[in-house]
């Protein structure tokens, strides 16, 4: 059966505050949506020139919790709701300290993460985290495969271009074996590669229906080469309205998963009627398809 995952919504202006993860996330979960999901900047330059954003004002990113802490609430207040990072800035956190957090979580939540990775968009917020801007796709590369190896190696070692450490010991080990999926968003011309090097599966956001199924083709086409079943690998969709007809567009063309986008709100009893709403429209369609 197709699935249909909620994000979180958007924290909007301050000085007020996006809804608590832990209250979404039980709503989501008691009205019967597959999974969660939470965005990530870990920092707003207050100043941005070279960066462009088609959604945030000259690049003026609001203030984002942390989705991992967001995703802790939702796992203690939860039993089976997926818990998602859509998507978590890999180039922006050591793999050492991430692997830790990301363990922990998988694990006090019963399996149930699923990481969706990023490079970034917002040049200034890179330079200010150490990301090589220009080479993150490199870089991130890197943080998964050493991920990876500190969630299934004990102890582990990665000797890299931007991350190197001798052997360590990285406790506890993740729930899920061998550790969780990871998925990469974008649409860049080599993300379907980079998927089939060292993913898991697949997490755009700007692609249309069309586009999905011709580009299906090609991943399918990429992963028999490398000797990967294309059954082993997910298609999530990301950050679409609450559109009968458009979600069923994309699972029509292969999405495994769609996840629908939550209007900004900044109390729960708005939160909680996009929910319902969007439950009632939405949620039918995994059956059907």
């Amino acid at each position: 059966m197709k699935q249909i995952g909620i994000s979180m919504p958007l924290p909007p202006p301050a000085p007020d505050h996006t809804v608590d993860g832990a209250f979404f996330a039980r709503e989501a979960e008691r009205l019967g949506f597959e999974s969660i999901w939470v965005a990530e900047h870990v920092t707003a330059p207050a100043v941005v020139t070279k960066s462009k954003s088609t959604f945030f004002v000259d690049g003026q990113v609001p203030g984002f919790p942390d989705p991992l802490i967001v995703l802790a609430r939702a796992s203690a207040s939860t039993s089976r709701v997926k818990l998602g990072t859509s998507v978590l800035l890999i180039p922006e956190h050591h793999p050492v300290r991430l692997a830790k957090a990301l363990a922990t979580l998988d694990l006090f939540s019963g399996g149930r993460l699923i990481l969706g990775i990023g490079a970034g968009w917002l040049e200034e917020e890179g330079e200010i985290m150490g990301v090589d801007f220009p080479h993150r796709w490199t870089q991130a590369r890197e943080a998964v495969l050493a991920l990876k190896e500190l969630w299934t190696k004990e102890p582990a070692e990665f000797h890299g271009k931007y991350y190197d450490f001798p052997p360590v010991r990285c406790l506890p080990k993740p729930a899920q074996r061998p550790h969780p999926p990871v998925l990469l968003g974008g649409v860049a011309p080599n993300v379907l590669k980079r998927v089939v090097a060292y993913g898991e599966g697949w997490a755009p956001e700007r692609i249309t229906a069309e586009e999905l199924k011709e580009r299906l083709k090609e991943l399918w086409e990429l992963a028999r080469k490398a000797g990967r079943d294309p059954a082993d690998l997910q298609i999530s969709i990301h950050g679409k309205e609450a559109d009968p007809d458009l979600v069923s567009s994309y699972l029509e063309a292969g999405a495994q998963r769609v996840v629908v986008g939550c209007p900004i709100v900044t109390q729960e009893r708005e939160a909680l009627e996009h929910l319902e709403r969007i439950a009632k429209t939405i949620l039918p369609l995994a059956e059907r398809h």
